[in-house]
This record gives C-alpha cells, structure tokens and sequence, in this order.
C-alpha cells in the first residue's frame, strides 16, 4: 500500500462522504488522522479503515460494533481475533437482516392485497 497522505476534502471526494462524518468517526476514534495545525492529513491506514466502517455501515452494523471490531486488529495483528469475531458479528447480522427481510415480504403482501381488495371494490 503507498504511503500517500489524503486531506479531508479529497477523502470526502472518495468516499463520498461528509466532513462531518469524517470528523464524527475520528471523535468516537474509528479515525486517527495525522494533524498538521489544522489540516487533517489521511494515510492508508485509515484509508483502509474507512473502507471498512463503510463496509459495515452498508451491512447494518452499529458503528460501536465497528469500532470493537477495529479494535481487535491492534490487539492481534495477525488477525485471528478480529476473523473470529467477524464471523460471528457477520452470522448474527445475517439472522438480523433476513428476520427484516421477511418482514417486509410480509407486509409487502398484506398491502398488495389490500391495495387489490381497494381496486376491486371501485370496480365493483
């Protein structure tokens, strides 16, 4: 990975996000970028964890389950931890994200029918 440096501005550009989010997920420490006065400069360490909090942000996790996630990295560098921990965040997400997506199968459902029995009594 190249050791290239990143200002606030050009990793909202890649990443599409706010520097409100950027400087939000550095107050709750997902985010240690190196400080210059008050130029805030990005490497690839936290290149990588944005991808990262992004990634787990898209699945549904809480930003605090990221953060203890991100955690275990430094307490195991060669990654067993966080990979077993992964694994079991990522199947109790699995189970959390299916139970809703039954759910709105279902009320898909019961509006669809709904919304026909409203069609029939106009033609009717």
């Amino acid at each position: 990975m190249s050791d290239e440096k990143y200002t606030l501005k050009q990793m909202c550009a890649m990443f599409d996000v706010t520097p409100r989010t950027l400087r939000h997920y550095e107050y709750i420490e997902l985010l240690q970028p190196e400080k210059q006065g008050r130029t805030r400069y990005y490497g690839p360490r936290e290149v990588a964890r944005l991808k990262l909090i992004l990634r787990g942000r898209r699945f549904g996790f809480a930003l605090e389950e990221v953060r203890q996630w991100l955690l275990l990295y430094d307490a195991d560098p060669k990654g067993r931890l966080q990979t077993e921990a992964w694994i079991e965040m990522a199947g109790r997400q699995i189970n959390e994200l299916e139970s809703r997506r039954d759910e709105l199968n279902a009320a898909i459902a019961d509006l669809r029918a709904l919304r026909q029995i409203s069609i029939d009594s106009l033609n009717g």
